[in-house]
């Protein structure tokens, strides 16, 4: 019976980790197009960079302040870490397509589900967020009459936790939008190029108006500034808070918090990584293209916010409309509906690239058996994935109606900083890790020449090499390749490391002044969380790496995928717990989903036959692409 019980759970833990194998490809489908440095800067650029109009009210007015500016600096330094474990996480796989695919092909069917699971929720928020920006800018326009209106009627009976009024046109937004992708409406290189034109365009006006109509006092505002701004205030939403004042009227806690909210403002940096590996020399392009870019985005989004908390007191900033009610306060009202019209026409094709690409990723999963398969389903009329974008609608339309700006961008950050995680974890561990065949056609090799030795006596069976003294191979391991044995080292030791960054990132995040103000129990805490985290580290470091060649690889290994980990596990402990409770819901209901369904339905169980011995299988199956994700 136990025996029995130790093969049922070692074949679950197999289907859990077991990977995609990629379709061969035929030479006319290889791409042959060479891209350079700047090719890869206006791939990223290209990406819709509307995520500063959802961002700048909300972060400025209740968190960061104007010091805002010094939060985005934060997100772009550690972004280009995430970057480059994009990037190579990429090279890994020989063939374009997102990181729910690049996750299935190198790390296994649950790391993917997740990764993809939460991708959905990334997509399904960030439709949300957009839609309610496009709802109170096209409300400004007309004087605001829509929001008062909603807020009279439904502010009384809306809980505390949601929105003050549900918002009916951004789900009539939603609505619309569904209905052009049902009606095969797709993204176009024009329609691309227009969009980061018209961005571009009002970025530029809007740092260029900060300058000329700035005050340099609203970075240095008092109590009886704020005194004066309630007393005199007839605008139709409150006040935020004044905080402490200055520059930094939210303390260092505001700036980190600022930095976890807006992480996923430079999530475009996945084109640069995926279009990489087409120039002539990637580990060069992909280096100096990321950095190029984010320096781009850096530059976009901290000069936005630096000319509206200069024109407006942070205070009285408008958090869902900051823009055109930013030019409505110095007397601009022309520039500010101006800005508002402009606004709308961006936001309309940002919201057409999300929910389409939402769709496909739903669809993409559903193909793969880890979503239900009815979720696939294509119009065969217009060749659209008519199911995936009704549920896209649906999950975005609830969201958009029902919450808050700022709650949605805090949930939109956690997921965004759980893939920037997975991404840098799976970099860690897969360095470390013997070659893995993706193409299915070298698997099935792989698999007929083992076959005889599968059916060899234990006794003809050769050890691993370092195998006989464990604690020998945690520090001086003998092969100077990765061994099976090497790589599940550096597996149990990244998995340990998680957990006590997790712990080591509670305490700084709840009781920081009891750890840094000397507190003999938890500075000794962390003085012992440090070394250990130190000890495994150390251990990874002195483990063979795999030698194979990549078009990119992470520099510093295995410091800067750490490093990298350490700020998303941190970062996203500043959230509030609001967001960490509706985040586990959502991620609670996928793995009942995966558990009770994916993981039977899946297309590598459907073509498993179920084996006889534990290292028996059968990788002969038809795997669809997800690329199109």
């Amino acid at each position: 019976m136990s025996r029995m019980l130790g093969q049922y759970v070692r074949q679950f833990g197999e289907k859990l980790v077991r990977r995609q194998p990629l379709e061969p490809r035929d030479g006319s489908e290889i791409p042959t197009l060479r891209l350079n440095t700047l090719n890869l800067v206006l791939f990223g650029v290209n990406i819709p960079t509307t995520r500063v109009y959802i961002l700048a009210g909300a972060v400025a007015m209740y968190v960061a302040g104007p010091a805002i500016i010094i939060s985005f600096l934060v997100v772009a330094l550690f972004s280009l870490l995430s970057g480059f474990c994009f990037a190579e996480l990429g090279a890994r796989v020989p063939r374009s397509g997102s990181v729910y695919l690049y996750s299935y092909v190198t790390m296994g069917q649950l790391h993917a589900f997740i990764t993809g699971w939460n991708l959905m929720l990334h997509f399904g928020i960030a439709t949300a967020c957009v839609t309610r920006v496009w709802s109170y800018a096209f409300d400004s326009l007309i004087g605001n009459h829509i929001s008062q209106v909603l807020e009279g009627t439904f502010s009384e009976h809306m809980p505390s936790f949601l929105a003050t009024y549900p918002d009916f046109v951004a789900l009539a937004l939603v609505l619309l939008i569904a209905g052009l992708l049902i009606l095969g409406v797709h993204d176009s290189v024009l329609f691309a190029k227009v969009s980061t034109g018209i961005n571009v365009l009002l970025l530029s006006f809007m740092i260029l108006s900060g300058f000329i109509k700035g005050d340099l006092h609203n970075w240095q505002l008092t109590e009886q500034d704020y005194k004066l701004a309630t007393s005199g205030s007839s605008d139709s939403y409150s006040l935020g808070l004044l905080g402490s004042g200055g520059f930094v009227p939210f303390g260092f806690e505001g700036i980190l918090q600022g930095a976890a909210m807006p992480f996923y403002s430079f999530f475009g940096f996945d084109a640069i990584t995926t279009a990489g590996k087409e120039t002539p020399n990637p580990q060069r392009s992909i280096s100096w293209s990321l950095g190029i870019f984010i320096s781009i985005c850096f530059l976009a989004y901290s000069g936005v916010s630096a000319a509206l908390t200069l024109m407006v007191p942070y205070y009285q900033i408008h958090p869902y409309s900051p823009l055109p009610q930013a030019f409505h306060h110095v007397g601009w009202a022309p520039a500010g509906y101006f800005v508002a019209v402009v606004i709308l026409c961006a936001l309309f094709y940002s919201l057409l690239v999300v929910m389409l690409t939402m769709s496909q990723l739903i669809c993409a999963m559903a193909e793969d058996g880890l979503l239900f398969r009815g979720l696939g389903q294509i119009y065969a009329r217009r060749g659209t994935p008519i199911v995936a974008i009704l549920v896209s609608a649906t999950l975005s339309g609830i969201l958009a109606v029902l919450f808050q700006i700022h709650h949605l961008v805090e949930l939109l950050s956690v997921g965004a900083l759980l893939v920037y995680f997975l991404v840098a974890f799976s970099v860690l561990v897969l360095r470390y890790q013997p070659d893995q065949n993706f193409s299915k056609k070298e698997k099935a090799e792989e698999e007929i020449e083992m076959e005889p030795i599968v059916g060899a006596s234990p006794l003809e069976s050769v050890p691993e090499a370092g195998t006989s003294n464990p604690l020998k191979s945690l520090c001086n391991p003998i092969s100077t390749t990765p061994t099976r044995k090497s790589g599940q080292i550096v597996y149990g030791c990244a998995f340990l490391l998680v957990l006590l960054l997790t712990i080591l990132s509670l305490l700084l995040a709840l009781w920081p002044s009891r750890v840094f103000s000397g507190d003999p129990g938890f500075t000794a805490g962390a003085v012992l969380l440090l070394l250990l985290i130190a000890g495994i580290t150390a251990i990874i470091w002195r483990q063979p790496q795999n030698p194979s060649p990549l078009p990119f690889r992470v520099p510093a290994l295995p410091v800067l995928p750490l490093l990298s980990i350490i700020v998303n596990v941190y970062l996203m402990m500043q959230l509030s717990s609001v967001t960490w409770a509706q985040f586990g819901i959502w991620n609670a209901i996928g793995l009942a989903i995966y558990f009770g369904y994916g993981i039977r339905h899946s297309l590598e169980e459907k073509s498993d036959p179920q084996p006889s011995t534990s290292t028996s299988q059968t990788l002969d199956k038809h795997i669809p692409s997800a690329e199109s994700s």
